[in-house]
């Protein structure tokens, strides 16, 4: 194997000045934010420090993998399968990305070294004074000088003793000081199965770096060959997947900038609409407190209203009251202590006193009450181009002045569904304009009072009651309508429930010549006949009633009831014609 490759001087780059690594990620640890202290590569290409990585808190993975999950050097494809087993997995999270990361089975320090992160940090710590740079060969001496043939850092002593090797006594030495422009300063990468030997070489099969006792040793029936005679193939296919990487990071920018921009237009749209929850919100409040303050003046005019009524009440009673103890006082001392010469000259104005006293009518009752309600639900109109709610209400119902309605007020039918209403009103006459009402339905057959007929009562909310129920049977039913445990005007009142509608059997004709195509044999329970032997009703004939009407019960109204009962008490009215 010969090595046909460029010889491995130091490779530094230098860059214009002032133009050295700036991005701290590429060289500070993003847990303790120093520069890198042995980084570790993360599967999900995070660095971070060995310690920092060792500092945080582990936690068991569950694992499915093979019964033997080491592979020989001979390759494990002609191993023979077997069963798989769950296995217990450490594991950490990546303090950059929140990323599982399973640790191999030597832990953290078994983690891929990132050189890339290596070198980087060398540079910084030159810019920093050499703060934190050891000797390569001693680590115990501050750093003066690199080896550039080596790529070693060295103290003072070990660089003496490197040049007075005669292996070594022609390599570059240069100062500490003078690398400290240079963007990165290369180090060699040593074996660490035998850590004198540099990784030269690369193995195909293992797909791993080796060095040349890796060659002769483990791996000596492997493919290798030196890193600069495969770089090529190799950096092609990571180039080819990151071909295909990139444009899904352009694709992924995109998304996010569409995403701000639509967080922006969000904003905007939020914003707006705050605004004008705003606007609506005080223009609403102030015609809410507009509107309560037209409620508070109209509870005030009305408090004065009721109030100079009952003052108006109470001077007349007083006033009232006052001449009736003159009256009486009067009276009693003229009755008690005068002569009967002075009842008598004074009896005729006396009696025509107490007499007007006693027709005065007066109400023992204030003439006012205090039902004042406040309705929240009640709509109020509009104020400042809003609908607003909240009524005051003084009407009181007056069960005496409440009417009933309805075709269904005093007859019904056996499992029918009957049906009145309920007018409430208040002591002046007038609609009560609002539900709220405690009503009270009562419906007993008179023979059976134990058995109430279930009842319905629906307020509609506008002074209106809408009242329903469904009798089982035939009979006299009493229907009791009561509010605040006071019958309704017309209430208790009588309900006469008949049987079920009873459908017509026969035909609703004109006559029955007609209806049946001449049969001479069809009947009319009209009872008229027609010359020739026929048995039915014909026009202008014996019988025929002028009208058309039913064939089975001979009533007019097609849609009235049938009332033929079956029997044979009326022969003609039995038959029905048959329609054509």
């Amino acid at each position: 194997m010969s090595e046909n490759r460029k010889p491995l001087l130091g490779f530094v780059s230098k860059l214009p000045s002032g133009t050295a690594l700036g991005n701290s990620a590429k060289t500070h640890c993003p847990l303790c934010l120093g520069l890198f202290k042995a980084p570790r590569l993360l599967p999900c290409l995070h660095t971070v420090c060995t310690t920092c990585l060792e500092q945080l808190e582990p936690f068991s993975v569950v694992d499915i993998r093979g019964g033997d999950s080491d592979t020989s050097s001979e390759g494990s494809i002609f191993q023979e399968l077997k069963p798989r087993s769950l296995q217990s997995q450490i594991g950490i999270l990546c303090p950059v990305c929140d990323a599982q990361v399973d640790l191999p089975m030597g832990g953290v320090k078994a983690l891929t070294i990132d050189h890339l992160a290596v070198n980087d940090v060398m540079p910084e710590s030159l810019r920093g004074e050499g703060q934190g740079l050891v000797c390569d060969l001693c680590n115990d001496r501050e750093v003066e000088k690199r080896c550039q043939t080596c790529k070693a850092n060295l103290c003072h002593f070990c660089c003496q003793a490197h040049r007075r090797q005669k292996k070594t006594t022609y390599h570059t030495m240069v100062d500490l000081k003078d690398l400290k422009g240079y963007s990165r300063i290369g180090k060699p990468i040593l074996c660490p199965v035998h850590p004198a030997e540099e990784l030269r070489l690369f193995c195909e099969f293992c797909d791993r770096p080796v060095c040349r006792d890796c060659v002769v040793g483990e791996h000596r029936e492997h493919p290798c060959d030196f890193t600069s005679n495969v770089i090529h193939k190799h950096g092609d296919s990571v180039w080819e997947l990151l071909k295909g990487t990139q444009p899904h990071v352009e694709a992924l920018e995109e998304a996010l900038a569409q995403i701000h921009i639509m967080n922006s237009a969000l904003q905007k749209q939020v914003e707006a609409v705050a605004a004008d929850v705003r606007t609506f919100s005080e223009g609403y409040i102030k015609a809410i407190e507009e509107h309560r303050d037209k409620l508070l003046k109209q509870l005030e005019d009305i408090r004065a209203q009721k109030e100079n009524s009952l003052q108006l009440q109470k001077a007349q009673l007083e006033q009232l009251l006052a001449d009736m103890r003159t009256g009486v006082e009067f009276t009693e001392h003229l009755l008690t202590s005068g002569s009967d010469l002075e009842i008598l000259i004074t009896k005729r104005v006396v009696v025509e006193r107490l007499r007007k006293l006693n027709k005065v009518q007066y109400s023992a009752r204030p003439g006012v009450n205090d039902k004042i309600r406040f309705c929240p639900q009640e709509k109020a109109g509009q104020c400042r181009g809003y609908e607003i709610y909240g009524t005051i209400n003084t009407k009181e119902v007056d069960p005496a002045k409440c009417v009933l309605q309805g075709e269904d007020l005093h007859r019904a039918r056996e499992k029918q569904t009957a049906s009145f209403t309920l007018l409430c009103k208040d002591a002046a006459g007038e609609i009560m304009g609002r539900g709220g009402d405690n009503v009270q339905v009562a419906i007993v057959p008179k023979d059976k009072k134990d058995s109430p007929v279930r009842t319905m009562v629906q307020d509609n909310k506008d002074g209106t009651y809408y009242i329903s129920y469904t009798p089982k049977e035939p009979g006299v039913y009493t229907v009791w309508v009561c509010i605040k445990e006071q019958h309704v005007q017309g209430s208790p009142f009588t309900v006469t429930v008949r049987r079920k509608h009873r459908p017509h059997s026969g035909v609703f004709h004109c006559c029955t010549f007609c209806s049946s195509g001449g049969q001479k044999t069809a009947r009319c329970a009209c009872g008229g006949t027609m010359p020739g032997g026929y048995l039915g009703c014909g026009h202008g004939h014996k019988g025929h009633p002028g009208h058309p009407h039913w064939s089975c019960c001979g009533k007019f109204n097609e849609k009235s009831e049938c009332t033929w009962t079956g029997g044979q008490s009326a022969p003609r009215s039995l038959l029905r014609t048959v329609a054509l």
